[in-house]
């Protein structure tokens, strides 16, 4: 096992180079920084040849790279045109969507999980039916509107919860944009679990288990469940990245100020460092998401082993 974490994380130095490396061409190479600085104003071209060469971009692009690597391995993310090193604006912006994530996360887990085993146990019936009805609209439903509809309904209509989010951002203000944010996700968990459900309920080592007379919650849980958790895992896993790098139309609808709200205000004015910063970030937070997954298919199956 460790050998094979090793490997891993020697494997991940090319991906994280090679996907940074495009991120950072894709951001400085469409876009001119520095006219973003003057907005509509045409810059004075010896001011602008002077913050071009303060912010290392009078060189080539390949240069560029290596100037910023070099940096964050000093921990120095850069500096917002704002003045603000981007790695103020993480320590604020990431614990805040962290919590936002680990909501959603569970919600998706535990509900998709549930929902997916009912619905694969009891296939063809109407429970069935309804649930996979119910899903397709969820999954059909773009979610910006889904959140305006439940910040409308639980924050407006009914006084529930708070229409946007206090800076403070605590589990309890969160709990609403977690369920929009996790909506979707746990859509598609409780149909991958339906459908591995459906697979392995006649499999031979069910068929097995219940021949040797275990209870039948002992067979769902310890058998059926376990071996169809690796698809699930392999989704959820992924899905985290995702969330965090995909909760802007979340977090702009509950005026939540995480990583999302970073990354649109950062496109809007075309803030290169701040993008890039937190795009570099999600990359690792990608990465190191796809190896836990790897490392719990060993738990679930224990046919799987790593050397």
């Amino acid at each position: 096992m460790g050998r094979y974490v090793i490997r891993r994380l020697l494997q991940m130095i090319p991906v994280f180079i090679g996907s940074t490396f495009l991120i950072f061409i894709m951001v400085y190479a469409l876009g001119d920084p520095v006219a973003a600085l003057f907005g509509d104003r045409a810059p004075d071209p010896a001011t602008a040849a002077r913050i071009r060469a303060e912010l290392y971009l009078d060189q080539p692009l390949w240069k560029q790279y290596l100037h910023y690597m070099g940096q964050i391995f000093r921990g120095d993310f850069g500096t917002a045109f704002n003045g603000q090193p981007v790695l103020d604006l993480m320590v604020t912006a990431f614990p805040i969507t962290i919590r936002l994530t680990l909501i959603a996360v569970v919600i998706e887990m535990i509900i998709g999980i549930v929902l997916g085993v009912v619905s694969g146990l009891r296939r063809g019936r109407s429970v069935d039916t309804t649930l996979l009805f119910l899903t397709l609209i969820v999954i059909s439903v773009p979610t910006f509107v889904t959140g305006y509809l439940l910040q409308f309904l639980f924050g407006v209509k009914w006084g529930i919860v708070r229409p946007s989010v206090s800076t403070d951002a605590t589990f309890g203000e969160l709990l609403l944009p977690g369920v929009v944010l996790a909506l979707v996700s746990l859509a598609y968990v409780t149909r991958l679990t339906r459908t591995s459900i459906v697979e392995n309920v006649r499999g031979d080592y069910v068929r097995t288990a219940r021949a040797k007379g275990l209870p039948r919650r002992r067979v769902i849980v310890r058998h059926l469940l376990r071996n169809s958790l690796i698809p699930v895992v392999t989704f959820i896993g992924t899905d985290i990245g995702a969330l965090m790098g995909g909760a802007i139309v979340t977090e702009r609808i509950f005026n939540i100020h995480g990583v999302g709200f970073q990354l649109y205000q950062g496109i809007l004015r075309n803030n290169a460092p701040t993008v890039v910063g937190f795009v570099t970030v999600l990359v690792i937070v990608f990465l190191l998401a796809n190896l836990i997954v790897d490392l719990l298919y060993a738990v679930l199956d224990p046919r799987i082993r790593y050397a």
